[in-house]
């Protein structure tokens, strides 16, 4: 019989080191996971034992949300943090900036382009990378916005990349209701300080 304790820390490159038992990969898992992976690993040289899982202090990292931010500043978030859990301390983009842009800075590179509307309108998250101590999170000012009103499920004021079509900001807007009619649309414009619609 044996009775043992053991405290290791996740390293840098998201692995653990246990006696007997070795290195082991613990980046991504959720707690349950790791305690499931642990019992496993341990089955294979223990049998009919107990085991007691704990988990210490998260270690947190010290990142900037700077631009066009509703609270800009120096932020300290868990050290699993992602962009968006960095946005949510700042209180996101202002009325003025970016939802489309948001630039990932490291080490005076830009390391990614995050579109918040890829989450928020198809639950992409691709994009929403993991931060590391020091990143900044650089809010651009906005860019060309519509607003898209009448016969669509969430009428809003959106902002739009050059390149998008009227079909396009419909589906961003939740489609057609039920009660449109789909065979007219009217655009209002302003050119030159004049009114235009088509």
């Amino acid at each position: 019989n044996i009775e043992g304790a053991f405290a290791t820390s996740v390293d840098r490159d998201g692995n653990i080191n246990l006696p007997k038992v070795g290195i082991l990969g613990v980046a991504g898992l959720t707690f349950k996971e790791v305690k499931e992976m642990l019992f496993r690993e341990f089955s294979k040289y223990y049998t009919g034992f107990h085991m007691n899982v704990s988990l210490g202090s998260l270690r947190t990292l010290r990142v900037y949300v700077v631009g066009n931010a509703e609270k800009p500043g120096s932020y300290t978030v868990p050290s699993h943090s992602t962009i968006i859990n960095a946005l949510f301390e700042a209180g996101g983009p202002s009325k003025s900036g970016s939802l489309r842009g948001i630039e990932l800075k490291r080490s005076g590179k830009t390391i990614v382009q995050f579109d918040v509307y890829d989450f928020l309108l198809k639950g992409d998250k691709t994009k929403d990378v993991k931060l590391m101590s020091e990143d900044v999170v650089f809010i651009p000012p906005i860019g060309p916005i519509v607003a898209i009103a009448g016969s669509v499920n969430n009428p809003a004021i959106y902002e739009i990349k050059e390149d998008t079509t009227i079909s396009q900001l419909i589906e961003m807007a939740g489609g057609l209701n039920a009660v449109a009619f789909a065979g007219r649309a009217q655009i209002e414009r302003i050119v030159d300080n004049n009114r235009q619609i088509v």
